[in-house]
């Protein structure tokens, strides 16, 4: 398994009985909801093929917990065998705090272009259904429901070094961020609210954050 360098000596265990109850919960979420998902996952595969050639899945390396490199599995939404060379150059930048958040609350750090969007991929991220195969991610340990959302290396590459804070815990599907912050701030804000999950993680925490994913999704705003 590959890792990534950080600028931290090493992971320091937190909370050991709540990370064997949260690790608990999160399998058991994931084993009640799959008799349902799976269907949903069935039609979803099935419309990605029929909208545009390519993989059903996008899977991608990115960075977990103490720097440990994984595969994040999501569903596709955009075109096959894109560039994202610029996307690569602006996120490196907003990373490093040379870019400002949107005045508007617009989303800052939106996904290449929308022509590069498939018209199934649109839906899918409105809903926030295209993250539904990283519970497998979960299954396999590597991620939890709810933590910090995972960075790829090139990204992590240009983190300062308190950014590495966040990645002492397993990255999640949701998180404080997406939850509070949405898509419209600065990385470093993000960044504050990962650390204070970190700081401040409990059982209760992590119901609030999944309800108030749960309620943006149903009011439209996606996942962030």
């Amino acid at each position: 398994m590959a890792w990534i360098l950080i600028r931290r000596k090493s992971v320091k265990p937190y909370k050991p009985y709540y990370w064997l109850v949260k690790r608990t919960f999160d399998v058991t979420v994931c084993l009640l909801a799959a008799p349902i998902l799976l269907p949903v996952g069935l039609l979803i595969a099935l419309a990605i093929k029929l909208d545009s050639p390519g993989p059903v899945f996008f899977i991608q390396d990115r960075i977990g917990k103490g720097g440990r490199i994984f595969k994040i599995i999501k569903f596709r939404t955009m075109y096959h065998n894109i560039d994202d060379s610029e996307h690569r150059i602006f996120m490196k930048e907003y990373v490093r705090g040379n870019l400002s958040a949107n005045p508007a609350g617009k989303k800052v750090f939106k996904p290449l272009k929308e022509n590069q969007v498939t018209r199934v991929g649109r839906i899918l991220r409105k809903t926030s259904l295209d993250e539904l195969p990283q519970l497998i991610n979960v299954l396999k340990g590597e991620m939890s429901l709810v933590g910090p959302r995972p960075n790829v290396p090139w990204e992590v590459e240009a983190y300062l070094g308190w950014h590495t804070e966040r990645l002492e815990v397993l990255p999640g599907i949701t998180g404080l961020a997406q939850v509070k912050g949405r898509s419209g701030i600065s990385f470093d804000q993000i960044v504050k609210y990962d650390i204070e999950y970190i700081r401040n993680q409990s059982l209760l925490l992590d119901l609030k954050i999944l309800w108030w994913t749960f309620a943006s999704v149903l009011a439209g705003k996606g996942a962030g």
